[in-house]
């Protein structure tokens, strides 16, 4: 495996055992972490590892931000597949040893919905394509703010977790659904949180290029 592959694989292992284990370890521990410390655990540990092994892959650690920065033709075809399950093998990493530390726990930290399920899917789509644009638009900031980008992208996740959490998940990334999803067996609205985030990336590209400079999704700022 490529020392890119690598990163991004235990960038995702850290981002899914950090995130889900929060979860996962509030229900062992109620009322230690809670719905705020779940959502800046999330933000967290995104910013920390956007800056770890940023620098190696790019730090996308979601499929759903790689397939956005490959429609915006950031990321060459060729890297797509192996960034995916790259992400997932670090995933389901995470998910198992969960799993084998708290056998016992219902759902390992998977993204249900809260309420009807379209509530869901739609939120999802909105959040994940948030989370592209910013994204796109960071990355190809000028240098200054491209500096902050982790911060950025880490506050942002933080705060769509703060707000949408309740209701949705806010998953906005398959590998991080799918993982705790298949290993708990909690599949019942997986569809949700592969289709909607996947969508929301393709809604996020033609968004960034109506409001950006021309070329600035594309990381060629005029």
């Amino acid at each position: 495996m490529s020392r890119r592959l690598l990163a991004e694989s235990f960038g995702t292992f850290v981002l899914v055992f950090a995130g889900t284990g929060a979860i996962v370890f509030d229900a062992a521990n109620p009322g230690k972490i809670g719905h705020l410390g779940v959502a800046f655990t999330f933000g967290l540990v995104v910013l920390v590892m956007a800056y770890a092994v940023g620098g190696v892959s790019g730090a996308h650690l979601n499929p759903a931000v790689t397939a956005g920065l490959w429609l915006a033709g950031r990321v060459p075809g060729r890297r797509v597949l192996p960034f995916a399950a790259a992400q997932l093998a670090g995933a389901f990493a995470a998910s198992g040893l969960l799993w084998a530390m708290f056998p016992a726990h219902a759902t390992l930290g998977a993204t249900l919905p809260h309420g009807p399920p379209w509530h869901a899917f739609v939120l999802e789509v909105w959040l994940t394509a948030v989370l592209v644009f910013v994204v796109l638009a960071v990355t190809a900031a000028e240098p200054p703010v491209r500096a902050l980008g982790g911060v950025i992208v880490g506050a942002l996740i933080a705060l769509e977790a703060l707000f949408a959490g309740p209701i949705s998940g806010a998953s906005m990334n398959p590998a991080r659904s799918l993982a705790p999803a298949l290993v708990s067996g909690s599949v019942q609205h997986l569809w949700i949180y592969v289709a909607a985030p996947l969508l929301g990336a393709v809604v996020a590209v033609p968004t960034c290029a109506l409001i950006q400079k021309p070329g600035c999704c594309k990381g060629e700022c005029a």
